[in-house]
């Protein structure tokens, strides 16, 4: 197979790359030049490498998301023979008539429209319209107000939650809490809904006071979260950067394919995960993407490979590494043969996929060597590029990135992880930030619950009645 390396960049049909490599090499050649002048020369061409660098880097060779790339080609679709509309054997969605409706409308035949005879009654014909009704709902409760001879007065007690002479109910705070957690609506929006569709007041401290309410009560939750998620056979980990009042904070979570755990923290590495409490007790396969404090924790890891590809993408693409690109494809193999072979591989065939893979970082090797050592008096960190780091990384971690191979709880990536935070991001891109720490953590408690809900089969809408009704889920029990 040729490969064939594209240009770094590419400006109104001019080769950048080349460009700038010939440049060099006429400084190589020149002998007519200042050292100064040459000196100077050569960190230029050094800082438009660096900026170049930094340019061509896109979704599909790091980790930028792909909305920073805006201008990035996508594939064509191409034309199916299939006609539109749902294929035969899908299950599609669509309404079905219920046993008992709302409301009944009779319609009569007019006899005036119809021919001279006799008619007898032969039932109806059916036809529902769903439609919906928003309104607010007042339930006015009158306590009995007893006197007796002596004059005392006696009052039917009310129920416990009815407290003030005016308040808001239970289902009015799970909607709001809804509205602003899990859809994440601003404040100032979910009050000009409840004005405009329910003609009901709403201010920011109610709003707020509600989802305060949440968060308390589901501290209890959120303990056995913690627990259920320290025993599981295979967690993800991630952690993602927030603005908290205009401060950058982290964002940690955990999770599997039952449970979602998120929490605030200042800091990113071991003081935060020590803090929340899950990584101190978990023994089993922790997947993440070699962030180093993960590897400070009892238990087996797991690499990403989709952080993998990424980054091999990027020195096939800028560093024009061979090795990057066939390393690359003999991964995307790897992920077809287990997926093709129900999710594991027998030992043999797990061996030769091996095997190859040591093999192509042998060559690689020889590519990619490591920088010369310096001299025993320096002890300063010999600097390292990042195919170099890579490499290195892909070798001294072998068990960790193939891992996959042979454990059906190992996953290919860790995207299970940045699905689970992928919602906190789009908070923060309709907010900006969170105000407080206490309002990303009543942000990250009742966001991990209402997301663990749905992976368990339940609506959000369900669950925040529960909250508010002093329940929790069965599941949880």
């Amino acid at each position: 197979m040729t490969l064939k390396a594209t240009p770094l960049l590419t400006i109104d049909s001019t080769d950048v790359d080349t460009a700038i490599a010939h440049a060099k090499h006429l400084l190589e050649i020149e002998r007519n030049i200042s050292p100064g002048l040459k000196s100077a020369l050569e960190v230029v061409l050094l800082l438009i490498t660096v900026l170049l660098n930094r340019v061509t880097l896109n979704s599909k060779n790091s980790s930028k998301p792909p909305a920073s790339d805006p201008n990035r080609l996508k594939g064509t679709r191409q034309k199916s023979n299939k006609p539109t509309g749902g294929q035969a054997g899908h299950i599609g969605t669509t309404l079905k008539k219920v046993a008992d409706p709302d409301e009944i409308e009779v319609i009569t035949v007019d006899r005036r429209t119809l021919p001279k005879g006799k008619y007898t009654d032969n039932g109806f014909e059916i036809r529902q319209v769903f439609d919906l009704d928003i309104s607010r709902r007042v339930i006015e409760y009158r306590a009995q107000r007893l006197i007796n001879e002596k004059g005392q007065s006696f009052i039917a007690p009310f129920p416990d939650k009815v407290k003030k002479a005016v308040q808001y109910g239970d289902g009015v705070k799970a909607h709001i809490v809804y509205l602003s957690q899990y859809q994440l609506l601003p404040y100032n929006r979910i009050q000009e809904y409840f004005a405009d569709q329910l003609q009901m007041p709403l201010s920011e401290g109610s709003i707020y006071n509600f989802n305060q309410q949440a968060y308390e009560q589901l501290a209890g939750f959120e303990k056995i979260s913690q627990g259920r998620l320290a025993a599981v056979a295979c967690l993800h980990a991630d952690e993602t950067g927030i603005n908290i009042n205009g401060k950058r904070h982290c964002l940690h979570s955990a999770s599997n394919d039952q449970w979602i755990h998120f929490f605030p923290h200042t800091k990113r590495g071991t003081e935060a995960m020590n803090e929340i409490g899950i990584l101190p007790r978990y023994h089993g396969i922790l997947c993440h993407d070699h962030w180093k404090p993960y590897y400070k924790y009892d238990c087996q890891h797991a690499l990403c490979n989709a952080h993998h590809l990424r980054e091999l993408n990027r020195v096939w693409e800028q560093d024009k590494h061979a090795w990057g690109l066939e390393m690359k494809q003999l991964l995307e193999k790897m992920n077809n043969a287990v997926n093709n072979a129900g999710g594991v591989l027998p030992d043999v065939e797990a061996e030769s996929w091996k095997n190859q893979y040591r093999t192509l970082l042998a060559k690689a090797e020889i590519e990619c060597p490591p920088p010369d050592k310096p001299d025993k008096a320096k002890r300063e960190r010999v600097p390292r590029s990042k195919a170099r780091n890579l490499l290195e990384r892909l070798l001294n971690f072998e068990e960790d990135v193939l891992r996959f191979l042979t454990n059906e709880q190992v996953p290919f990536t860790n995207n299970a992880a940045e699905n689970a935070i992928r919602m906190t991001k789009v908070h923060q891109k309709i907010s900006g930030c969170f105000r407080s720490m206490e309002g990303a953590k009543i942000f990250c408690r009742v966001r991990g619950y209402l997301a663990t809900c749905r992976k368990q089969g339940m609506s959000a809408t369900q669950a925040m009645s529960l909250v508010f009704e002093g329940k929790l889920p069965e599941f949880a029990l």
